[in-house]
């Protein structure tokens, strides 16, 4: 059996899970997530539990089965605590401003990037002198904003000779060694 689909969910204070059909509903503090869960698997809601089952041993349905478990409890977290991704812009000159739902980023290109993101991200751009840009994502959507935040990195990803680009907080570039000096 799936290790992580057998192990059930604690449903913290301040959260409410509706099951409706094959339709899960999370509503905490921070907002509200809803998934549709395939039918194969069964999910019974006890007072501050959720566990999960399958219909079956085939493959396919053990796969689903870990899966779900894992999306409901990522909805869990994300409407109790949230989820943030923290991109820093490294490079001379590259810049990022956001205005609203609205993210500007200059990084190299003729013309600078103009990204509107979706309405359920909260997006912070910041920039210290003498330190690189960092722009911050925030959501209840841990799917959403990996999903962003992997879309930003493609404008410019790091490159291993100088490092420059758009990467994750705390992610590791691997550098090369450049051209061999003549002789």
């Amino acid at each position: 059996m799936s290790r992580i689909g057998k192990s059930p969910i604690n449903i913290p204070s301040g959260v409410e899970v509706k099951m409706d059909g094959n339709l899960i509903t999370v509503k905490g503090a921070k907002g509200e997530l809803t998934q549709e869960l395939d039918p194969a698997i069964s999910v019974k809601i006890e007072e501050d539990t959720i566990t999960f089952d399958r219909e079956s041993n085939a493959p396919v349905h053990r796969g689903k089965h870990g899966l779900y478990r894992a999306l409901v409890f990522n909805m869990i977290e994300g409407v109790t605590e949230g989820y943030k991704k923290v991109l820093e812009i490294i490079g001379v000159g590259f810049r990022a401003t956001a205005q609203g739902q609205i993210l500007t980023l200059s990084v190299g290109h003729s013309h600078p990037i103009v990204i509107e993101l979706p309405k359920e991200i909260k997006v912070s751009a910041e920039t210290a002198k003498g330190k690189a840009p960092i722009v911050t994502l925030e959501s209840v959507d841990k799917q959403l904003v990996g999903q962003v935040a992997a879309k930003i990195r493609s404008f410019r990803k790091p490159e291993p000779y100088k490092g420059k680009g758009i990467r994750l907080q705390g992610e590791y570039v691997r550098r090369k060694a450049g051209k061999a000096a003549g002789k």
